[in-house]
């Protein structure tokens, strides 16, 4: 269908709802409005692709949006739905007139019982060219009504992340879309690491969008998801649903992901736990014989040659105060460039040498990219003594061979 035909069969258009689901308490917390054009013997069409061209003038744009966010307020208000419901705008269209329009219509129905209280604005900014800075003095005023607002489409675009805080979002939404192709993709999985992180830091919830599949769900619950949404719980309809319609299936799912969480904790916990007293025990027989910090660390390296390809020791600021011991190509060296250097301004590194100290154990680290090779590895930290804590990188091909080591 053409933009024309759409146009002049605007009393076609209807929305659609797809509901959102919460995770702590595995009902629908609310519905996403989507726009669609009935075609008749119970057939739809999505308008996405109408929405989505360029080459469609602003005006048709708009007119087409009224009709579904009218149709679907009315609906939504007759029904005394309780839930947020979700409006989709683009932030170029709604710069337009500078929001007034949409306000005022959120004000119309909010005569007839909407609650301000309970609407999201998802918004879509990628295309944004217009003053940021005016963009982000709106979207707070709206917030002065109790307008949340949800940015929509981040996840992998890690370029937007020094703007999201500026919106002071309630919500940002991340599409799994990617993951469901290459569930392997570490970059990505990263990205997404750094926006929960981002999340967390300035207040805001996690919404995951275009769940397909138990992993993508598996994923978001894992990476701090409150809110879910997608084909695999549901698709958009025309009617709201009973909110507890998935509840047990939730459930049920969230145990199944708590026990296997479990498991990967604890068999790194074990692992740590049976690793520090081989250490300890190693170390012992060495140290009775007279070594160089580097010869120690070459004897300690061959004895966990199948475990690890790298072995350096620092002081509790973390001042390298030996070379690298590292495996290449199944052989043992020395490379004494890295003595000196300085690794405090790593992630946790001075949190966990505190932690060592104070309870006189080692520490596993989470799976992340080796700078060096790119490959997904984890470190096992050792409190040395005298200060000092000797650090071994663990290979990707160990952590694969071992159960529950390598997620």
């Amino acid at each position: 269908m053409d933009a024309l035909e759409i146009l002049s069969n605007i009393e076609k258009v209807i929305p659609y709802f797809q509901p959102i689901f919460s995770a702590d308490e595995h009902k629908i917390i609310g519905y996403e409005v989507f726009g669609r054009m009935d075609m008749g013997n119970e057939e739809v069409e999505s308008l996405g692709p109408f929405f989505g061209d360029d080459e469609i003038p602003d005006e048709y744009k708009i007119e087409v949006d009224e009709r579904v966010t009218r149709s679907a307020l009315e609906k939504f208000s007759a029904e005394k739905q309780e839930g947020y419901i979700f409006l989709n705008r683009d932030a170029r269209l709604l710069m337009l007139d500078h929001g007034e329009s949409f306000l005022e219509l959120l004000l119309e129905y909010e005569k007839k019982g909407l609650d301000l209280n309970r609407t999201v604005i998802e918004l879509s900014e990628k295309t944004f060219v217009g003053d940021f800075d005016q963009l982000v003095h709106l979207l707070l005023y709206y917030k002065t009504y109790g307008i949340k607002i949800a940015i929509d489409n981040i996840g992998g675009n890690s370029g937007q992340l020094d703007r999201l805080s500026q919106y002071s979002p309630d919500i940002l939404k991340v599409d799994l879309y990617q993951l469901r192709n290459d569930a392997g993709n570490k970059v990505y999985k990263d990205i997404l690491y750094s926006l929960s992180m981002l999340a967390r830091k300035i207040g805001a919830s996690l919404l995951f969008e275009n769940i397909e599949i138990n992993y993508q769900l598996q994923f978001a619950w894992l990476n701090g998801g409150r809110y879910y949404q997608g084909f695999y719980l549901k698709h958009p309809s025309d009617s709201f649903l009973q909110p507890d319609l998935l509840k047990e299936k939730l459930k049920e799912k969230c145990q199944d992901y708590i026990r296997y969480e479990k498991k990967h904790l604890e068999a790194g916990y074990e692992f740590a736990d049976v690793l520090h007293k081989e250490i300890s025990q190693t170390l012992m027989a060495l140290k009775k014989q007279t070594f160089e910090f580097d010869d120690l660390l070459f004897e300690l390296a061959r004895h966990f040659s199948d475990k690890c390809f790298r072995l350096y020791i620092c002081d509790e600021n973390g001042f390298q105060v030996t070379s690298n011991v590292v495996k290449t190509d199944q052989k043992w060296k020395i490379e004494p460039r890295y003595k000196g250097k300085n690794w405090s301004w790593r992630p946790y590194f001075l949190e966990n040498i505190i932690r060592m100290r104070i309870d006189k154990k080692g520490l596993l680290s989470d799976i992340y990219s080796d700078i060096d090779s790119g490959e997904s590895i984890r470190t096992y930290s050792y409190p040395f003594g005298n200060g000092l804590y000797l650090f071994m990188d663990l290979s990707y091909e160990f952590l694969f061979e071992e159960e529950g080591l390598l997620f």
